[in-house]
């Protein structure tokens, strides 16, 4: 990538505040980057990238955001703010990890998936498509988190519950708690309500029943 290029990408630069990196990537005066490290293609650092860490393709690291051991941040991926991404994790496709959140281990994070806010994703956990996991989640072992699931505020060492509806989606997005579409309750809540919820967005008999069986599941086999 010429300077030109990364002008197009990023809007107009002074040539003094950044350098190329042997891979071809560019490095912003502020950045902090160690001699074995990879900064190849189009990636763009203005974070800190240590260790044998790799930062490739159009991914971008900025803000006070950390890439390090042999970890890797690929694709279109995003780190900033004060985000951390360390072991074997690797950031990829449009994934955004941000704010003070923490991607380690063997982790993943994919698709167009978010990590942010205190969340921790580690161990061999899995982040991918649209999902979300946010505030101070934990998602660690084998959980994986995927489609369009929301998760916050617990720690689940196993796949939290998420199915998708005719309608809408349902996440077991914290313990105790459904979220359908963008509204999250407790299980009784939903229990207590559905019928007039229902009743109120016109669904036919099919859907109520579909969505009766749903909230009833969750309560059952549920965190």
């Amino acid at each position: 990538m010429t300077f030109d290029e990364l002008e197009l990408k990023i809007g107009k630069q002074t040539k003094l505040d950044w350098r190329q990196a042997k891979g071809g990537g560019w490095l912003n005066k502020s950045a902090k980057v160690d001699d074995e490290t990879k900064i190849t293609e189009n990636a763009i650092v203005w974070g800190i990238v240590s260790g044998n860490a790799r930062v490739s393709g159009n991914a971008r690291v900025y803000g006070n955001a950390w890439v390090s051991d042999n970890a890797r941040v690929s694709g279109n991926a995003r780190v900033y703010d004060n985000a951390r991404v360390s072991g074997d994790a690797w950031v990829y496709d449009n994934a955004q990890v941000y704010g003070n959140a923490r991607v380690s281990g063997n982790a993943r994070v994919s698709g167009d998936a978010w990590v942010y806010g205190n969340a921790r994703v580690s161990g061999d956990a899995w982040v991918s498509d649209n999902a979300r996991v946010s505030d101070n989640a934990r998602v660690y072992g084998n959980a994986r988190v995927y489609g369009n699931a929301r998760v916050y505020g617990n720690a689940w060492e196993k796949s939290p519950l998420f199915i998708i509806g005719s309608r809408w989606s349902l996440t077991n997005a914290k313990h105790g708690h459904i979220q359908i579409g963008c509204h999250c309750e407790t299980f009784d809540w939903w229990k207590k309500n559905r019928a007039r919820l229902c009743k109120e967005h016109n669904l036919d008999n099919a859907e109520t029943k579909e969505y009766f069986a749903y909230i009833d599941l969750f309560c059952k086999i549920g965190k």
